[in-house]
């Protein structure tokens, strides 16, 4: 998958999604595209910068058996 991006110059591209986040905190991007329209960087949430999570644990937890 594909992300549309466009940079600060102005010129659109297509990332893949690990790409994404070097370009959001290199300060390269003036938009890019997600499921709900284009997002504008610097306006709107970006990924990682939410708040801290305070519900229940719902993640799955491994645990290692003691092997002796």
């Amino acid at each position: 998958m594909l992300i549309r991006v466009v940079y600060k110059n102005g010129k659109f591209d297509m990332v893949k999604p690990f790409i994404l986040d070097g370009l959001i905190s290199s300060g390269k991007l003036k938009n890019f595209f997600r499921s709900g329209g284009w997002s504008i960087v610097g306006v709107h949430s970006m990924r990682g910068t939410g708040g801290v999570y305070e519900g229940p644990e719902r993640r799955k937890t491994f645990e290692y058996a003691n092997v002796s």
